[in-house]
This record gives structure tokens, C-alpha cells and sequence, in this order.
């Protein structure tokens, strides 16, 4: 049996069995089989869908030239994404305790196949974009779904080892995106990017709805509408606001200042909000966002060095295309290939670095990973013009490596730490943090290395060396938040390690 059946199919008694133990393993055999079956499904279904997330970037340029808009609206392709993203998430906590897995699995995919359908026959820009929303929705709901069913479903003993296989879907996925986006752009029509998802997708969705069963418990609790506007209003303009800093600092796009500043402020008004609803609501177990999940410190510590290396990820991956592309002048595709590595190097080490989870625990494998990350940071703050594209391939790796030994880890040991009725809850927090750390990291590194580059230009640099200097200082900022995760990789407990009887947190 593979991994995955020894995790989720129980083990069998070698003592004499009677008719009715027999009838007992059969029945628990089946169970495992259908388990088993169930996350495989969520797994691929998963992948599908992040491959997604990322495709579009490499084809903006195509889309501005062959729909005739702007460059700032070619943008809101990728924008709408990430925002949709970051309303629907923090909703999927309630709806994973209302429905059963199969119909969130059936809606999720069917959602996504009919944004692909709709983005691939597009007409216009504003169809795509409505086809981008849609698929968006679809995508939010998929990864907490296959979280909370793999919380509910696999033993703690094997979490690890299924977590390994989750962190293939993230980091996998997203990381070959642009570089089959960029193969189907030298060729053929930016269409075919959707066409190629589409049928993967279809596929998905008629084996889920003939082989997905139900394996989680359902409550009926009412939803709060409030709350999901406030979340909407929250979320949704504190990522939207962190979109528009880049092109404000770096004067592309001051007219969007205002805008900036009064998203900033509607989301940070609405979290305060949306903080206090729930606050009020979980004293009846009725919350959209269940905060309790933060009263386990294993959970909180986790979640917090998770923001802090999602956003070293998301900044690294918007500067290094840059430095490669504006300072040494490497062509988008060459760009792609060079990142490559380092984004299958993550997600192959993830079986590896689970198996390895549910043996020593996650400090022997954060600690190293936290130093090498803050390592790859530190050596980036000294690239310049001269620098051998082969030194940014090696380093990416390196990187890739040590947010390998984290994430694994900090998923498991956070979800882990939850009481079973706040698993949905806590996939929703994780999923909802992914996309706000990911849009700060990258309005951060862009802002530092604006700033830094306009500085330097005003000084009579060149481009290059403007843009490198300002690189630099975006990493060095990078660096220094680094160091915040190395400290905190000491403070992450296995979920196991608790004592026995003791709430977790305490």
C-alpha cells in the first residue's frame, strides 16, 4: 500500500477474528479505501486549480496587445483574482461546517471548469475578467476543503506525511504556471492557457461527482451576513489597497493614491470590525471566522512565521523576474525556465520533509530552515549588474530548500494543535493568511525597492544600477524579518508533544 493507505486505512489484529470483527475490518477497510480515494481526488483536483493561479502573468503583454486595453487593466486580471480570493476564503470556515464534502467539492470544481469555459471564449476584457472571478471562487474553496478533509480523515501519527503531499499542490503548481503560460505564448493564442486547464478540470469534476462521498459531519448554524460584508469590506480592501502601493510609490500610477489609502482604511475599519462580530458571534458557536483557533499558542505561533515566510516568498518571487529581466536583461521565458528548479525542488521535498515531521517533530526541521532562508536573503542583499544569472539560480534552490522545511511543519503542527470542530475554521484562517501575507510581502519588497531605485536615479545612476540598489534594500528588508522567524522556529510544538490532558496552548 502507498503512504496515503497506510495513513487513512486502519490496522488489523492478529488474533483469531470472529464473524463480527471480520465484518468490522471489512467495514473499516471500506471506509479507508473510500478515504483514501476522497483526498487523492481533492489532492489532484487541487492542483488543477493552483495551476491556474499563477498561468496568467506571462501573458499579460499578450492581452494587452490583443484586447486593446491598458497595461493597469491587464492587471486587474491578476488583481480580481487575489481579491476574490480573500473575500471567499474567510467564508469557506462556515461553509465547510454546513455542507458536506461532496457538494462543496462538486460547486467548487464546477465553478472553476465554468470560469475556464467562460475565460477561454471570452470576447472582451470585461467577460474575462468576470471569468476570472469565477474561477477565483471556485479555487478559494478548494484548499481549505482539502485541509479540513484531511484533518478529519488521517491520523495525527501520518499528518505529516499527507501534509508533505499537500505542499507538492502548493508550491508545484504555481511554480510551473509561467513557465508553460510562456511555451503556449511562444506558439499559440493566450486562450489555449485555458483551454489546456480546461479539460483537467472536467475531468475532475465528473470523477468527484461519481466518486466523491460525504466524509465529514454537518451542523446547521445560520450565517451572519454581516459578517460576510464586513470580511468582504476587510479583506478584501486591505489587499486590494496593498495592490495599489507598488505603482503609487513607484509613480506609475500616482493617480491611485487616493484610492490606495481609502482601501488601506475601509480594510483595516473592516477586520476591526469583522474581528469584533466574531467575537460577539463564537460565544454562541455561531461565528463565520471562529477566533478561538488563535487561543492555541501552538496555532498562533504558527500562523504568525507563516505570515512572515509567505511574505519572503511572494516579495521574492515578484523581485527576482524583476532583477533578472530590468538588470540583467534575460528574456521572460529564460526567466521562467531559471525558476523553475526551484519551485519543483519545494514541492518534491515535501513528501520527504512529512515523513520526516511525523519522526522528530517540527523544530529539528524549522530551525534549519528558518537559518537558510535568512541565509538566501542575506546573500541577496549583495546582487549587482554583474551578478551570474546561475548564482540567482542557486540561491532560488537554496531558498526553495529551506521554505521546504517550513511550511510543512507550520501547517501540520497549526492545524494539528485545533480542537477537531475548529479544523474548518483554521484551514479557513491559514488560507485567508496565505493571501494577505502574500500581497503585503509584495507591496513591501516593491515599495523598499522603488523607493531605494528613484533615490538612486535622482543621483545620476543608471537604470540598472537604480534598479539593483533598490533590490538590494528589498531583500535587506527581506533579511531582517528573517531573523523574527529563526527565534520563532524555537517556539513550534508537535501537537503530540502536548501534555497528555492539557488544553492545547498551555
Amino acid at each position: 500500500m502507498t503512504d496515503l493507505d497506510d495513513a487513512v486505512v486502519p490496522g488489523h489484529d492478529d488474533a483469531p477474528a470472529t464473524d463480527a470483527s471480520r465484518e468490522h475490518s471489512d467495514a473499516e477497510a471500506l471506509r479507508g479505501a473510500r478515504n483514501n480515494r476522497v483526498i487523492w481526488l481533492l489532492l489532484s483536483a487541487t492542483f488543477v486549480v493552483f495551476l491556474n493561479e499563477t498561468i496568467m502573468g506571462v501573458a499579460i503583454p499578450h492581452l494587452v496587445d490583443d484586447l486593446d486595453i491598458t497595461l493597469s487593466a491587464a492587471q486587474w486580471l491578476t488583481t480580481a483574482f487575489m481579491l476574490t480570493m480573500a473575500v471567499v476564503i474567510p467564508i469557506t470556515g462556515f461553509l465547510l461546517q454546513r455542507f458536506a464534502t461532496r457538494p462543496m467539492f462538486i460547486t467548487a470544481m464546477s465553478l472553476f471548469s465554468t470560469g475556464t469555459l467562460i475565460a477561454a471564449l471570452a470576447p472582451g476584457f470585461e467577460v474575462l475578467l468576470l471569468a476570472r472571478v469565477v474561477q477565483a471562487t471556485g479555487t478559494a474553496i478548494m484548499m481549505p476543503l482539502l485541509m479540513t478533509t484531511l484533518m478529519t480523515l488521517v491520523a495525527p501519527s501520518d499528518r505529516g506525511r499527507l501534509m508533505g503531499r499537500v505542499s507538492i499542490v502548493m508550491s508545484v503548481a504555481p511554480a510551473i504556471g509561467p513557465t508553460i503560460s510562456g511555451l503556449i505564448l511562444n506558439y499559440l493564442s493566450w486562450r489555449y492557457m485555458f483551454w489546456l486547464v480546461l479539460p483537467f478540470a472536467l475531468v475532475m469534476l465528473v470523477i468527484g461527482i461519481r466518486r466523491v462521498e460525504n466524509v465529514s459531519e454537518t451542523r446547521v448554524i445560520p450565517i451572519d451576513v454581516l459578517s460576510i460584508v464586513l470580511s468582504a469590506l476587510g479583506f478584501g480592501g486591505l489587499v486590494y489597497g496593498l495592490s495599489l502601493v507598488g505603482g503609487v510609490v513607484s509613480g506609475t500610477d500616482t493617480g491611485s493614491a487616493s484610492q490606495m489609502w481609502i482601501s488601506l482604511a475601509v480594510g483595516a475599519a473592516g477586520i476591526a470590525s469583522f474581528i469584533v462580530r466574531q467575537l460577539y458571534l463564537q460565544r454562541r458557536d455561531r461565528a463565520l471566522l471562529d477566533l478561538r483557533t488563535f487561543l492555541t499558542r501552538n496555532f498562533a505561533v504558527s500562523v504568525a512565521l507563516m505570515v512572515v515566510m509567505m511574505a519572503a516568498l511572494f516579495g521574492t518571487i515578484i523581485l527576482l523576474p524583476v532583477y533578472m529581466q530590468d538588470v540583467l536583461h534575460l528574456e521572460p521565458l529564460f526567466t521562467g525556465l531559471l525558476l523553475l528548479p526551484g519551485g519543483l525542488l519545494m514541492g518534491l521535498l515535501g513528501p520527504t520533509v512529512g515523513r520526516l515531521y511525523d519522526r522528530v517533530g517540527p523544530t529539528p526541521l524549522l530551525v534549519p530552515g528558518s537559518i537558510v532562508v535568512s541565509g538566501v536573503l542575506w546573500s541577496l542583499t549583495l546582487v549587482n549588474v554583474n551578478t551570474s544569472p546561475w548564482m540567482v539560480l542557486a540561491a532560488h534552490m537554496a531558498l526553495s530548500t529551506g521554505l521546504a522545511f517550513m511550511f510543512t511543519p507550520l501547517f501540520t503542527s497549526a492545524l494539528g494543535s485545533l480542537e477537531p470542530r475548529f479544523y474548518s475554521h483554521g484551514s479557513a484562517t491559514v488560507g485567508t493568511v496565505q493571501q494577505v501575507a502574500g500581497a503585503a510581502g509584495t507591496a513591501l519588497f516593491i515599495t523598499v525597492m522603488t523607493s531605494r531605485a528613484t533615490t538612486a536615479a535622482a543621483t545620476g545612476a543608471s537604470a540598472e544600477f537604480a534598479a539593483a540598489a533598490g533590490i538590494r534594500n528589498a531583500f535587506l528588508v527581506g533579511a531582517i524579518l528573517s531573523l523574527v522567524a529563526i527565534v520563532g522556529a524555537f517556539l513550534v510544538r508537535k501537537p503530540a508533544d502536548m501534555a497528555a490532558g492539557a488544553p492545547a496552548g498551555h
